[in-house]
């Protein structure tokens, strides 16, 4: 892959820091909830004819100051994305995203139906309602930074049941928690762990059927934060989406990026192939 070329956009007095690379179809694929837009351009190369974007969300990242509190939320980062897609000239676009990433394409695949030419939902943690076990856990991460500092708390974590019981299901998912408190910024963004996981994409699964575009999804099992009934809920539920399983990264990290990249090459390439053939000829 091309080195990305890095920008900042800015939008509500907030400057948002984005990635692009390659050249074609424009591909915005999103990280998860901590994350930032390394995860992502780390999982997904893009081959010929697609152009893979992703910026840090409020909270996240570079993207600074963290802004109003009642922003974070994944409405209103998908309201960031669609800036972004006017602030490029980019009218209609594949998006898609990893667990948190993934809410956020799905709340802008309904409320902007007009924006979005394909789905890809990776590892998703949402349904119609907040998941119940994460905003527990992403809770009590968020208690223990508030009141006694991201390095005492995770001291403290690394000692409690939440973090046992998830290790007992998968060492991946434990390590993934306790690197919220890791963040050199997981201090002044501890309000993201608070707030996203109690959001939800939408209020009714009903919107998901209104879905008329290619949409890939891919989930695993063995995973505490990202249930593989979720995927297949997903899958099901929006109209003639295609679902790939993925081995879970603490089987293989190496197998399950390498999987991404082969599934969601595939899906863009046999739905977008003409798109991309267009845009590429002189």
């Amino acid at each position: 892959m091309s080195i990305p070329l890095s920008g900042w956009f800015q939008r509500e007095d907030i400057d948002f820091f984005y990635q692009q690379a390659g050249r074609g179809v424009p591909f915005f694929f999103q990280h998860g909830l901590g994350a930032d837009v390394t995860q992502t351009f780390g999982l997904f190369r893009p081959p010929a004819g697609i152009r893979l974007i992703g910026f840090d969300c409020r909270a996240h990242g570079r993207t600074r100051p963290v802004g109003p509190e009642d922003k974070i939320r994944l409405g209103a980062f998908a309201d960031d994305l669609v800036a972004l897609m006017d602030y490029l000239n980019i009218q209609k676009a594949v998006v898609g995203g990893v667990s948190m990433g993934a809410a956020v394409a799905l709340n802008l695949a309904i409320r902007y139906p007009g924006r979005v030419l394909g789905l890809v939902l990776q590892r998703p943690a949402w349904l119609d309602v907040p998941r119940r076990e994460n905003a527990a856990v992403f809770g009590a991460i968020a208690g223990l930074i508030r009141r006694h500092g991201a390095r005492q708390g995770l001291e403290m974590f690394k000692k409690s049941d939440l973090y046992l019981r998830a290790r007992e299901v998968s060492a991946a998912n434990a390590e993934s928690l306790a690197a919220q408190f890791l963040h050199p910024r997981a201090e002044e963004t501890v309000a993201r762990l608070e707030r996203i996981p109690l959001d939800s994409p939408c209020r009714d699964r009903a919107e998901w059927r209104g879905l008329k575009i290619p949409t890939l999804v891919l989930a695993n099992g063995q995973d505490s934060i990202h249930p593989l009934d979720y995927g297949l809920t997903l899958a099901r539920e929006i109209p003639n989406a295609q679902f790939k399983v993925l081995t879970p990264k603490f089987v293989s990290v190496e197998r399950h990026n390498r999987q991404t990249q082969r599934f969601v090459e595939q899906f863009l390439l046999r739905h977008f192939q003409a798109l991309t053939r267009k845009v590429l000829t002189p």
